[in-house]
């Protein structure tokens, strides 16, 4: 038996409920750090969603998983939303709007889109760990999520693997804002409701 100073915690030996509430202490502490940060970061994303003409979603991996999830919520508020890479996406111009995830903001696909993007006149909201990456200098807007980048290990920012933390904050930063959308429109659950997929 290790000494008691050394013996692993009860998240560190498997126990799933320990492992559960690890994960909501971390995201709770991310989660306030996103609303202190609100008017340069949450309210700066949803002003441009709300003046966008089309809105287009682009993360890689679990982060564009992530942001699938607020594309299909924005559409049920009536926003035209496009996810990049589908074969029916159009050009995107001025007057729309590229929502991005990225955690480390160097993804390069993302990176590349974003300077599309500002190329065609169209503005650019990122959602992002690092403040001085490329994908955060090319943002009209900017939310720093304070997680581990997906090759940070050190477990200094997160105890979770890889960009968990970030893309758990990604799904809950997507649906505050269509929440908040959602009431500033007016409209009621019955309105949304026609526009959920009925070709299941």
């Amino acid at each position: 038996m290790p000494p008691a100073d050394t013996a692993p915690t009860d998240a560190e030996s498997g126990s799933t409920s320990a492992a559960l509430d690890l994960v909501r202490a971390e995201v709770d502490r991310a989660v306030r750090a996103v609303v202190d940060q609100s008017a340069d970061g949450l309210d700066a994303v949803a002003a441009l969603l709300s003046d966008a003409d089309r809105v287009f979603v682009h993360g890689a991996g679990r982060s564009g998983l992530a942001l699938r999830m607020t594309a299909m919520r924005l559409m049920h508020l009536g926003l035209t939303v496009h996810v990049v890479g589908e074969v029916t996406s159009p050009a995107i111009r001025e007057g729309d709007v590229l929502l991005t995830a990225s955690g480390s903001g160097t993804t390069g696909g993302i990176v590349r889109a974003a300077e599309s993007a500002k190329d065609a006149g169209a503005r650019v909201a990122a959602i992002t760990t690092a403040s001085s990456s490329p994908l955060a200098e090319l943002s009209d807007a900017v939310l720093i999520v304070p997680a581990a980048e997906k090759l940070d290990r050190s477990g200094d920012a997160s105890a979770q693997y890889a960009g968990g933390l970030f893309e758990q904050v990604v799904v809950l930063v997507g649906d505050a804002l269509f929440h908040a959308l959602w009431k500033r429109s007016g409209a009621d659950a019955d309105d949304l409701w026609p526009r959920h997929a009925n070709l299941e």
